[in-house]
């Protein structure tokens, strides 16, 4: 009962609430288990004083109708978009900057930049989103490998968001190239290529016949499509067309190439 005072205080003294994030139920000998705190009654509550809510699927009700709405793997990076029944599902991976969810003083786990900036970009071109803990000081702040990290995902997201917001997997018929993931928005009908490794002068792609203009994301320069071609000048079919990109990396963390679509 005391939790779901706390639970009613949280949804009926903040206005809207668009998410509730429960942790956690299992069905196993050494932990708590739904009924030890009545989640289906703790779930009836919450959707009665928030009917919109969105909850997570952690209250142990996955085979009840409506007992969750987004699925939530944590510390791992899914080899695909999860599905429950044969259909894709809504989902958010857990992360943190290091191994530890609070502050951690000598905790030296932490990712890099590059490493948080590959995960987010894996996570949209799978249909999902993430959640990036960050654990503050005693203070009530954010140390500095928190604060470095975060302003590098910002300068980074400052001219390649295009690439991540409103984006999800790309559709049937695009394979990533070697090295890249691929993300879509499908309002703007725009393809992101997210160069992780990045090549030498060409980047080949099988679906340059769907591609009408290419540039890259941070600067906006255009980049040309290169169709290889016989000696005789006629377009050889047993090598696919390529992006033909400088030698030198642009100096971001993942360049992002945006190909507007026919």
């Amino acid at each position: 009962q005391y939790m779901k005072d706390q639970i009613t205080e949280l949804l009926t003294g903040y206005g809207k609430v668009d998410l509730l994030f429960y942790d956690f139920t299992y069905e196993h000998p050494n932990y708590l288990v739904g009924k030890d705190w009545d989640s289906e009654g703790l779930l009836a509550l919450t959707r009665k004083l928030q009917p919109g809510i969105i909850v997570n699927d952690r209250l142990g009700l996955r085979n009840v109708e409506g007992g969750w709405d987004i699925d939530t793997p944590e510390q791992i990076s899914v080899p695909k978009c999860p599905t429950f029944n044969g259909e894709d599902m809504y989902w958010e991976v857990c992360q943190t900057f290091s191994g530890s969810w609070g502050y951690a003083r000598d905790e030296d786990t932490w990712k890099d930049p590059r490493q948080l900036i590959t995960m987010l970009v894996d996570c949209v071109s799978k249909k999902g989103n993430l959640l990036l803990n960050v654990g503050p000081t005693s203070r009530g702040e954010f140390d500095l490998r928190a604060t470095e990290r975060l302003m590098a995902l910002g300068r980074w997201t400052r001219v390649n968001g295009r690439a991540i917001y409103g984006c999800t997997a790309a559709p049937e018929g695009f394979v990533a190239p070697e090295g890249t993931k691929l993300t879509y928005n499908p309002k703007t009908n725009r393809l992101y290529v997210h160069i992780l490794d990045y090549p030498v002068k060409v980047l080949p792609i099988t679906f340059a016949d769907r591609v009408e203009y290419a540039q890259f994301l941070h600067d906006g320069s255009e980049l040309k499509i290169e169709v290889p071609r016989t000696i005789s000048n006629e377009i050889r079919k047993d090598m696919p067309a390529s992006l033909h990109l400088p030698v030198r990396r642009p100096a971001v963390e993942v360049p992002v190439v945006e190909l507007f679509l026919k």
